[in-house]
């Protein structure tokens, strides 16, 4: 457990060493202002056992619990949706694009009315009377996706975007030592440098001091931010780069 921000009751929490086996890593959010909390992309099956043994760390009480953002419909996220809501009587927001297709990860029918689906142009979020953002971020990778601003603590809670494998810290020191392991992901699972453009102008007009991503480490400081969206406004990926004997094979 990470402590990202704690101040007037309210906290950012992390936890990042839930994956094993072979799951591709990832990394659990929940922020909490006084006796509030909401949970951010909560993960699989084997992560929801180990993050409810972790959360007690956190909060007295998974009813504390009031809302779970899922930023898109992979299985890394939405997975233990169903447990979640059975646990719990959150309120769940998930892009509006992907609310028909929950239920094939077993999400009952007595807890689909729990989900809220979030529009294409995103929405605001109470969180014990804090304004969260969901801002959008669509086909950064997914269709329907959307990342959570904190206005209070000035967290980016990036999902896929930022997502880094393979370096052994939790805090980006170097950011150009750090572009090795972006670079893999963002090339081959963002859509198009030029959604990416478009993304990097409008998230210039967020106060933003961290940028925490769902996979990886956590990009701190805004010298270190701004070399990240610069690097992102700079970068072929996707269609970009994708060779037509790759994609159209003969």
């Amino acid at each position: 457990m990470i402590e990202l921000f704690n101040n007037n009751g309210h906290r950012s929490i992390m936890f990042n060493n839930l994956s094993v086996g072979n799951m591709i890593q990832s990394t659990q959010h929940v922020i909490i202002d006084g006796d509030e909390a909401m949970l951010l992309d909560p993960g699989g099956h084997k992560v929801y056992a180990a993050l409810i043994s972790k959360m007690a760390d956190a909060i007295s009480s998974v009813s504390k619990i009031k809302h779970i953002f899922f930023s898109h419909q992979d299985p890394d996220i939405v997975a233990s949706a169903n447990a979640w809501m059975m646990m719990t009587d959150a309120k769940a927001y998930l892009p509006e694009i992907w609310i028909r297709f929950i239920s094939h990860f077993g999400v009952d029918d007595i807890v689909i009315k729990q989900i809220t689906p979030i529009p294409d142009k995103g929405m605001d979020i109470t969180l014990n009377g804090k304004t969260l953002n969901a801002v959008p971020a669509h086909f950064l990778h997914s269709a329907g996706n959307f990342q959570l601003y904190s206005p209070e603590s000035k967290i980016l809670y990036s999902g896929d975007l930022g997502a880094s494998f393979g370096q052994n810290y939790d805090f980006v020191e170097s950011f150009d030592d750090h572009i090795q392991y972006l670079e893999g992901f963002h090339k081959r699972y963002i859509a198009s440098g030029v959604l990416l453009k478009k993304w990097v102008k409008m998230i210039r007009k967020y106060d933003i001091e961290i940028i925490a991503p769902q996979h990886g480490a956590i990009m701190k400081g805004k010298d270190t931010i701004e070399k990240y969206y610069t690097w992102l406004e700079n970068l072929e990926c996707g269609m970009d780069i994708m060779d037509d004997d790759l994609v159209f094979k003969s």
